[in-house]
């Protein structure tokens, strides 16, 4: 994992600020675009065929939200950000998606960048950054692929559902960052029960050699969710206490409504990284805890045999009597029985997870 950062951040070593390079793997991805043109009374949803088609929903009288799927389109990003006026440091960090959760304040928009994190089907947790363009009228969003967690915005708009059609460019922000911020709540759940599976079975014994692999992969995707959602409460700070027309003071309310969200988040996801150092101590004292039984077992087992041991090596074997002492198989006999022992004392401890 450590090369694979290193190699993105080597596409960008030595250039000049404002080159425009796409830091990610998602290389074969189309171009797809999707414009939902609104007000009150009508929307328009079209699939966009070129860049340029999207030039023309900058001026409409309508609000907008164009979405772009396909980060190493870099010269159609560039086009567009041309055309939007976008600063050419806005238009870099579009396309390098090593970029922390951020708000950047410009005269005629505001840049945001987030992460967006959602579940595949064997319940791994998926990162995109996503950012946003806010204007007067329109919301540019730029993701690397399609698959979103924008479903239900989308529904929202074409229905005619909630406020979104009766407001501005500002409220849709809201709404796409809210949509992205309740995801979170489903992965936290998703590795809070993990987290809560794992514990019953290191209490119960049914994991143990690859317990610490276990623990540790679960740490990693805590913290790494923790500095994917941890900054976004800065971001919302600042779009609360930025004082332009581009956010109304009506719809700062529903910013704070997501900020309260974060907050909660964040607990959890403390609470989360609490339990796993938990669950190694708890891990470490259970070994230690079977390694006393063991332990105990074999202090009894060697108790008993060190008087016959002593009492042996007084008087040795050297007994005039010894039935098996003439006898021509006597010494392969001891062998067989030595090895036997020592077969069945391997089978004893693998059964009681000695070893």
């Amino acid at each position: 994992m450590a090369k694979k950062r290193t190699k993105k951040h080597n596409k960008k070593s030595g250039l000049a600020p404002g080159s425009v390079i796409y830091t990610g793997d998602k290389s074969d991805k189309n171009l797809f675009i999707e414009v939902f043109d609104y007000n009150k009374d009508q929307c328009i949803e079209k699939e966009l065929h070129s860049i340029e088609e999207a030039f023309d929903f900058k001026l409409t009288d309508c609000v907008s939200w164009i979405n772009i799927n396909g980060l190493n389109h870099v010269d159609a990003i560039e086009r567009l950000g041309t055309h939007f006026s976008l600063h050419p440091l806005v238009i870099e960090d579009l396309v390098s998606i090593s970029q922390r959760p951020k708000i950047d304040e410009y005269e005629d928009y505001l840049f945001v960048v987030l992460k967006m994190l959602h579940l595949d089907a064997e319940e791994k947790v998926n990162y995109e950054q996503v950012s946003f363009i806010l204007g007067p009228n329109y919301v540019l969003s730029f993701q690397e692929s399609e698959g979103d967690v924008f479903g239900s915005v989308r529904e929202r708009i074409r229905l005619g559902k909630g406020r979104v059609r009766t407001m501005q460019s500002d409220y849709l922000l809201y709404i796409l960052m809210d949509a992205i911020v309740d995801e979170y709540f489903s992965v936290i759940e998703t590795l809070g029960d993990k987290i809560e599976d794992l514990e019953t079975d290191i209490f119960e014994g049914s994991i143990e050699e690859s317990a610490t692999k276990v623990i540790q992969e679960l740490k990693k995707e805590v913290l790494k969710v923790r500095r994917s959602i941890f900054p976004l409460r800065e971001v919302i700070n600042r779009i609360e206490k930025h004082e332009s027309e581009l956010i109304q003071q009506r719809t700062k309310t529903y910013y704070r409504d997501i900020y309260d969200h974060l907050i909660q988040v964040t607990e959890n996801i403390d609470i989360y990284r609490e339990m796993i150092w938990s669950l190694m101590d708890m891990y470490m004292t259970t070994i230690s805890n079977k390694m006393n039984e063991v332990m105990k077992v074999l202090t009894i087992m060697a108790s008993i045999f060190i008087p016959l041991t002593f009492i042996a090596g007084i008087y040795g074997m050297n007994f005039e009597y010894i039935p098996e002492l003439h006898y021509k198989y006597s010494y392969f006999i001891l062998w067989g029985v030595m090895i036997v022992l020592f077969i069945a004392m391997l089978i004893y401890f693998k059964r009681r997870k000695w070893l």
